[in-house]
């Protein structure tokens, strides 16, 4: 069992591995979702939302890789200089989609195969130079980088507001006797303001109903963040699929 689990996560794109087999490879879950009800208190879902929050960083650093380097190798296209540059560039980029494809295995629960090795037909280093030129996988994952980074962002802000929001509001009943003892409030204040003929109106959550409702408000958010969060990871799916498997 270990042994074939081994060959079945070996890296696609190393030469000697899945890489070099004829046979078309299709991605495949690794992992059963859960079901609605017992979301919010499973390791799946957590594990959406650390690849959601830790996506930020690692797309920052492929976006900026990619972008500095496609401007600097065209740039310098003219020169000599420009090729081996777009030529490392797609190496690069397919190390980000290395990178990736194992976050998407480990915390999305999808087992991407990666693209086939480099095909280099004339020997030395300018050949080696104008494979990577040729290699469309390498330039998928280039594409990858660039378009996946405004994705990361909105992904990382959405899960972020809406995970702390659901959790804060669900769990108020055991925090309200803070404000009563720590601050002049009677409870969560949601507005204070004074209206143009000078009076003062402020709404503060301290009946017993009222903070029934808001925890309940807060327990619905919950649940509904995991299917937002699953949404948005859906789209990494759809993504890694077509621009980083085989």
């Amino acid at each position: 069992m270990s042994s074939s689990r081994s060959m079945e996560d070996r890296e696609w794109d190393v030469p000697g591995g899945y890489g070099d087999d004829p046979r078309p490879a299709r991605a495949r879950r690794t992992e059963r979702r859960p079901a609605l009800w017992r979301a919010p208190f499973s390791a799946y879902y957590y594990r959406e939302v650390g690849y959601a929050l830790s996506g930020l960083p690692v797309a920052i650093a492929g976006f900026s890789v990619s972008i500095v380097m496609f401007c600097f190798g065209l740039g310098t296209f003219v020169t000599v200089l420009g090729l081996p540059v777009l030529g490392a560039l797609t190496s690069l980029a397919r190390g980000f989609g290395r990178l990736e494809r194992a976050r998407v295995r480990g915390m999305l629960a999808l087992d991407v195969p990666g693209p086939e090795p480099v095909r280099q037909v004339r020997p030395g280093s300018w050949g080696a130079i104008t494979a990577r030129l040729a290699d469309a996988a390498g330039w998928k994952a280039v594409l990858y980088q660039v378009v996946m980074f405004p994705w990361a962002v909105f992904s990382f802000s959405v899960t972020l507001v809406f995970l702390l929001l659901g959790w804060v509001m669900a769990l108020y009943p055991l925090y309200h006797w803070v404000f009563r003892t720590y601050t002049p409030w009677h409870g969560y204040r949601l507005f204070d303001y004074s209206d143009s003929e000078g009076i003062q109106h402020v709404y503060e959550v301290q009946a017993p109903w009222q903070i029934a409702v808001l925890s309940v408000i807060g327990l619905l958010l919950v649940f509904l963040t995991t299917q937002l969060v699953r949404g948005l990871t859906n789209v990494n799916r759809a993504a890694a699929r077509g621009l980083l498997g085989r």
